[in-house]
């Protein structure tokens, strides 16, 4: 079995074991509060895959509780450039970005590169892993909503 295979496996292991008695207590939110059971399951399960693609490709910059590293690279946790544009993001995750942008008032420059290797669902793991995470609570970043931002990349 690779290693990948493994952590897929242990992945779907802690969620049957975390979820097992159908509580999902843990991803409600007031953006989750009208989930069928059935929704509940499956955003639990972008949670879950969300923040293990967040920590293998995000968390190095933006760390591990989305507070950014000072004035390198910016918070995701409240950030206002991410919730104005859950298209963008989507784009940013998948393509990366280069040059300025503002968030929560302060300038950042630093490039983020490309995770061009990610699938739409994979993208749109990490999308609805990050957009409730830290305070932030958007609800589920479906695989179509991800396909109809990445084909308006700008």
């Amino acid at each position: 079995m690779s290693l990948k295979q493994s952590l897929s496996y242990i992945t779907f292991l802690s969620l049957i074991f975390s979820t097992g008695c159908g509580s999902y207590s843990e991803f409600s939110s007031e953006a989750t509060k009208d989930y069928s059971r059935a929704e509940m399951q499956k955003f639990a399960k972008y949670m879950v895959a969300g923040k293990q693609l967040y920590t293998t490709h995000c968390s190095n910059c933006h760390q591990e509780s989305g507070q950014g590293l000072g004035k390198l690279y910016p918070p995701l946790a409240k950030s206002d450039f991410m919730m104005q544009n859950v298209n963008r993001t989507a784009c940013l995750i998948k393509n990366g970005i280069k040059g300025e942008i503002i968030v929560n008032n302060i300038t950042y420059n630093q490039e983020m590169p490309a995770l061009e290797e990610l699938t739409n669902l994979e993208v749109a793991e990490i999308a609805t892993y990050i957009y409730n995470s830290w305070g932030n609570e958007r609800g589920f970043v479906t695989v179509k909503e991800v396909e109809t931002s990445l084909s308006n990349c700008q």
